[in-house]
């Protein structure tokens, strides 16, 4: 239980601090509010179309369909990733574990958009 919680923490604060070093966002949650309404609504509406399945429980199609999305490298993708993740983490441990997903999974998952962008060294700074 202890262990679940701290890497809860850990992606919360990992969300956190990218939202706010490249966004210039502080948020403790980030949301779809994120995207500005016109400039990115395509991606805004993929987003919540990725999210509607993870909360059906479709949570690794839902991640594949993230990984496959168009722009990779771009900063409306990563802050894709960002919101996504930070979504998956307020689900419970049973939830999770109910659809065949882990705490671990998300954190993994983070850490590979991360070095996708190339800021594994951040991704790195909150696991030590």
């Amino acid at each position: 239980m202890f262990e679940q919680d701290y890497i809860m923490r850990l992606i919360r604060e990992l969300v956190r601090a990218v939202c706010k070093l490249i966004f210039h966002i502080d948020t403790e949650t980030p949301g779809l509010e994120l995207f500005d309404a016109e400039r990115e609504q395509e991606q805004r509406e993929a987003l919540e179309g990725i999210i509607r399945l993870a909360d059906q429980g479709r949570i690794n199609e839902a991640e594949n369909l993230l990984f496959e999305w168009p722009g990779d490298g771009n900063q409306e993708t990563l802050k894709m990733a960002l919101v996504f993740y930070a979504h998956l983490n307020e689900k419970t441990d049973a939830f999770l574990a109910e659809h065949d997903f882990s705490r671990e999974e998300i954190r993994d998952g983070l850490h590979e958009v991360m070095s996708r962008y190339g800021l594994e060294s951040l991704s790195e700074t909150f696991e030590d």
